[in-house]
């Protein structure tokens, strides 16, 4: 059974809405990355442009459903979880925004070498995020699937651990890829800020897991 009363399942369709935006938002920072990586400023630009419009479409959706929580009906201790639920994933979508535009004023020089690497800690930091959205549509829905894909969420933030901290040993052991340290912690900034992606969705699911324990109590 939905965690919603019938009378307010139109806030679960714009919840749902909300999500999709985010999810959106992670895939096309992933494809934004990796055009940035490969010089291609023109369609970086584009995907940039396209985050920022998904974010603001997202502030507007959670100012809306904050709204209606207050005035549906709905049970005040569901209430104050899904406030909480929706402020903290927020987080995701706006770094999603923040990295790029960091990106675009900074423009980091991140050696070839380390393109694949690169991607690699991008996908899973995403990867994070995606099974972060997947993990609030369960608690929406009040599905015992909840657990399984915040287990998920959190093998995958240690992953994205592990590849951050690969590229930052290649990045410090040695001047193999970059000669000055200025420069050495200017990529190491960006490595961390993708990383931040992952941060984020491993916030949201552990807030996710006390909201879920308290529900079946």
């Amino acid at each position: 059974m939905s965690l919603l009363f019938n009378q307010a399942s139109e806030i679960e369709g714009d919840i749902e809405l909300l999500l999709d935006s985010i999810s959106n938002s992670v895939m096309i920072f992933s494809e934004a990355i990796k055009n940035y990586l490969n010089n291609e400023t023109e369609t970086f630009l584009k995907r940039m442009e396209e985050v920022k419009v998904l974010e603001s479409s997202v502030d507007e959706l959670r100012r809306a459903i904050r709204y209606k929580l207050y005035t549906k009906m709905l049970l005040p201790e569901s209430r104050g979880d899904m406030l909480s639920l929706l402020e903290n994933i927020d987080d995701v979508i706006d770094t999603t925004e923040e990295v790029l535009i960091q990106f675009d004023i900074q423009k980091p020089e991140i050696p070839k070498e380390l393109n694949e690497e690169f991607m690699s800690l991008v996908e899973a930091s995403c990867k994070t995020a995606d099974l972060t959205v997947q993990a609030a549509r369960c608690y929406i829905k009040n599905d015992h699937l909840i657990n399984d894909y915040i287990n998920k969420t959190f093998f995958f933030e240690h992953e994205t651990d592990k590849i951050e901290n690969s590229i930052k040993r290649k990045l410090f052991d040695s001047d193999k890829y970059i000669k000055k340290l200025s420069g050495k912690m200017h990529v190491n900034k960006f490595v961390e800020l993708i990383a931040k992606l992952s941060d984020d969705g491993q916030d949201v699911c552990e807030r996710l897991s006390v909201a879920a324990i308290k529900r079946s109590i």
